[in-house]
């Protein structure tokens, strides 16, 4: 039988499989609900990146009566035009959409560890969804723009690596559904990534910003809701149960402070090596909501049959094709595994690279195609098709990688170090977009291709040894 320790964490007697809350689909019921909640917070979050790059271009930043009103805003700029110049609009908004997704991942480092050292996931994953839906909430007064931002980034910190850390504490270490449990768990993600912008994305547009905003909040409340009400399905596999603060016993105290081995320490640096090659991955991946979001406003064609399409919707067409393609991927992989060719976690996250750079050549021609008119919608299609696949190649595969090999004890603070190279990927996307305006549209997608590419050949350069250190993962 089940239990619920003080920290809110559901655990297991010695010996029992933690199907014992019960199945579905094959899978732990806490599958499912680890989903349900993850759908609700990324609705919530995605639904306010389709709008928070737009609304600093076409209103915050536009109107000085708005803008000398926001607290904060003269000395943010201030401080980025010291480091970088002047900045217009458009490359200061980058910046502090690249500053802001950016920190959403640095701060998961943190997060991670207040939960393995003090707090334990669930009491960290509910403080972090109640900060975010106060910072979603605030984004409804102009003038608090910068204190909104900051309770969704600390709140996120707090949410994002205990939820995909419990994903893994599910499975046993060496349970082969493991891979297909973060694919699950990634169209979870994706699902909500689906319907911000035809939610927060048409209210923002259409009736008005802070409609939008409020609708990421009400999504937010939804996902605590499922994840507070289904804790009880939510059973910790035997083999994580030492990792845990809550409830441990002397013995369990004393491995937490026992030094990692030489085959820990190998996998760690192997990881840290991943993480930093995965910076360049984010850093072109994320233009998908900074200057891929300005070419679907500003040169796409949204007019079908005589209505005008919110441009937001563009970011519903990744996770369209997540939801799409993820299970048929799983199934392709499935296939490579019963003939002993399926690549290794390493070659997958390079090949993920490749596809990445593939997709902005696509963009590269578009740009040749358009010029400085409006092209079809085809091109974004196309570009988000292959974009997709690569992410695919790269995301879930890394997450769950990080929950295999990554010492027990230290799980949430690697998953954290994960997050923390989309940090640095995310503030490197905002940095790139400010050459958006002062580069030619066909100039700026090359140097997204070639940087995607050189990722790809550094991976691959790089697949035995981390290969080795990773046990052949």
């Amino acid at each position: 039988m089940a239990t619920i320790t003080k920290k809110g964490a559901a655990t297991m007697p010695a010996g029992e499989f933690n199907d014992e809350g019960g199945s579905f689909l094959g899978h732990p019921k806490g599958l499912f609900v680890l989903f349900l909640t993850e759908m609700w917070e990324r609705m919530s979050y995605y639904g306010m990146r389709a709008l928070l790059v737009l609304y600093m271009v076409d209103h915050l930043f536009l109107r000085p009566d708005v803008n000398e009103q926001v607290v904060g805003f003269a000395t943010i700029k201030g401080l980025l035009e010291s480091a970088f110049g002047p900045l217009a609009i458009q490359p200061l908004a980058s910046q502090i959409y690249g500053l802001y997704t950016g920190l959403v991942y640095a701060t998961p480092l943190i997060g991670g560890l207040i939960a393995d050292r003090w707090l334990g996931q669930y009491r960290t994953v509910i403080i972090g969804g109640i900060l975010m839906t106060i910072g979603h909430f605030l984004m409804a007064f102009e003038n608090l723009f910068f204190l909104a931002l900051f309770f969704l980034i600390i709140g996120n910190g707090a949410f994002k690596p205990n939820i995909s850390t419990q994903v893994g504490d599910l499975y046993g270490k060496d349970d082969p559904r493991r891979d297909g449990a973060f694919t699950l768990f990634y169209m979870g993600i994706n699902l909500g990534a689906f319907l911000s912008p035809l939610v927060c994305g048409t209210l923002g547009q259409k009736v008005g910003w802070h409609w939008g905003f409020g609708s990421a909040g009400v999504g937010m409340i939804l996902g605590l809701m499922v994840y507070i009400f289904g804790q009880r399905f939510i059973i910790v596999h035997p083999d994580h149960r030492g990792s845990k603060i809550m409830n441990q016993t002397a013995a369990q105290k004393d491995a937490v402070k026992t030094p990692f081995t030489p085959a820990e320490w190998k996998a760690i640096i192997a990881l840290i090596v991943l993480c930093a090659l995965n910076i360049v991955f984010w850093a072109v991946y994320e233009q998908q909501g900074n200057t891929m979001q300005l070419w679907a406003d500003n040169q796409t064609d949204w007019n079908f049959m005589g209505v005008e399409i919110p441009s937001t919707w563009y970011q519903s067409f990744n996770p369209l094709t997540i939801l799409i393609f993820a299970p048929l991927l799983g199934i392709f992989w499935k296939k490579q595994a019963s003939k002993n060719s399926e690549p290794s976690s390493v070659t997958k996250m390079a090949i993920g690279c490749l596809l990445l750079g593939a997709a902005f050549c696509i963009m590269i021609f578009a740009a040749q195609t358009v010029g400085d008119g409006r092209g079809s919608v085809l091109w974004l299609v196309m570009t988000t098709l292959v974009l997709t696949m690569g992410e695919l190649y790269l995301s879930p595969v890394g997450l769950s990688l990080v929950t295999k090999v990554a010492p027990a004890r230290i799980v949430s603070m690697m998953m954290g170090m994960w997050f923390l190279s989309s940090f640095l990927g995310n503030y490197l996307s905002g940095y790139l977009g400010t050459y958006y305006t002062t580069m030619s549209r066909e100039g700026f997608f090359t140097m997204m291709a070639v940087l995607a590419g050189a990722a790809a050949l550094a991976m691959a350069a790089f697949n035995k040894p981390l290969r080795s250190a990773l046990g052949n993962r």
